[in-house]
């Protein structure tokens, strides 16, 4: 009970990190262009894969909740954190793969054929994810403003995470709509606009600030290096909410007055998708050289591990998604084969990650267990 307890009130957001990137190691497996056996053993292990993420994400939700309820003041604490308050942020996009997964593995696949009754779980467990993402986007910002101690020498691109969360509910928007009744799929459909137009614009905002960062102070600390992978999330996210909810838009309002608005919707979120994938090539080129320059010193020295270390899944993998969807869309080959490739990149990656946060947690799990057993020990001779 006390190493229960222990870790209770040692549990922070930011575990939440690692469901938002093997739930997109999921779905970018979901997605990978392969056909036939491998095709079928890709997608047998991505459910797998989103399975075990979603069993993850329910442990680390309680986890979160005793705490709070265990400790008033954690609440605070955390929000006063400057950086474990960004991971607040994590929490309702940790949720969009399972919602997504939920759709793709367990909803009946095809577009009007999917379950009645996952679609139902699907779309309550949506509307709280994008009610927590809005909260989340409005409310850690103001602590940023009133409460935090900030300058500009210490900006990262974590900033992003909290602001992030509305574009990552609105793609989930358009996994949801084509499941659902036309007048349903109408306000979700727009509802992903509105997410997606208070997340996007106030997330190139930060990018801007994260580059001008850049140039005036350099790189961050070796321990945040990981953050320069995180510019791509606002990035591949914008882009896939872009082309998916185009496409989700014109099917739902295909018989209304708005049919022809939201047909012109779908192919600008063509063009504007394209645009921002190129964006995400130069912040893509960035992170590469500043992680390789990092790396001069040795994976131990040069990125010493910690939890950030998950900022290389997520990111990645909603860029990957994004061009993997740019590729169905536009029948473009190349884009079909770097996507792959990345997606390789991203499951080897994640692997390395994996292991790296099993590793370190079994040594905090063993240096917090030893006290206990000489405790014991200590009792069984004094008995004897």
């Amino acid at each position: 009970m006390k190493l229960l307890l222990r870790v209770i009130h040692g549990f922070t957001p930011n575990w939440f990190a690692l469901t938002m990137g093997t739930g997109a190691a999921a779905l970018v497996l979901a997605a990978l262009p392969l056909g036939g056996e491998p095709g079928r053993v890709l997608h047998a292990t991505a459910h797998a894969l989103w399975l075990l993420d979603a069993l993850v994400y329910a442990v680390f939700v309680m986890l979160l909740l005793a705490r709070l309820m265990l400790d008033r003041r954690a609440l605070d604490e955390l929000l006063a954190h400057p950086l474990q308050s960004m991971f607040f942020g994590a929490l309702p996009m940790g949720l969009v793969p399972v919602i997504n997964g939920l759709v793709l593995f367990e909803g009946g696949g095809v577009a009007g054929g999917a379950s009645p009754a996952v679609m139902s779980w699907a779309l309550a467990l949506w509307i709280a994810d994008a009610v927590l993402a809005v909260v989340v986007a409005v409310g850690v910002p103001f602590w940023v403003i009133t409460r935090q101690d900030h300058r500009l020498e210490r900006v990262t691109a974590a900033l992003l995470l909290p602001v992030v969360a509305p574009e990552v509910a609105a793609s989930s928007a358009a996994v949801l709509a084509p499941h659902l009744p036309a007048a349903t799929a109408q306000w979700v459909t727009g509802a992903g606009y509105v997410l997606w137009g208070i997340s996007v614009p106030l997330a190139f905002s930060i990018l801007t600030l994260v580059l001008i960062r850049l140039i005036l102070h350099k790189l961050p600390a070796r321990e945040l290096g990981v953050t320069s992978w995180l510019t791509l999330g606002p990035i591949g996210t914008g882009a896939l909410g872009l082309l998916t909810l185009g496409d989700a838009a014109a099917h739902a309002f295909a018989a209304t007055p708005l049919a022809e608005a939201m047909g012109a919707a779908r192919d600008l979120g063509l063009v504007g998708a394209l645009l921002l994938w190129g964006a995400g090539l130069w912040w893509l080129a960035c992170a590469l050289m500043f992680t390789r320059h990092y790396l001069r010193d040795g994976w131990r020295d040069g990125l010493p591990f910690n939890l950030g270390w998950w900022g290389f899944t997520f990111p990645l993998g909603v860029y990957t998604l994004a061009t993997l969807q740019l590729a169905k869309v536009t029948g473009f080959a190349a884009l079909a084969t770097l996507g792959t490739a990345m997606g390789a990149a991203l499951i080897a990656l994640w692997a390395l990650v994996l292991a790296r946060t099993l590793i370190d947690l079994a040594g905090k799990v063993d240096a917090a267990i030893r006290p206990f057993g000489s405790l014991a020990r200590e009792a069984g001779e004094g008995g004897g």
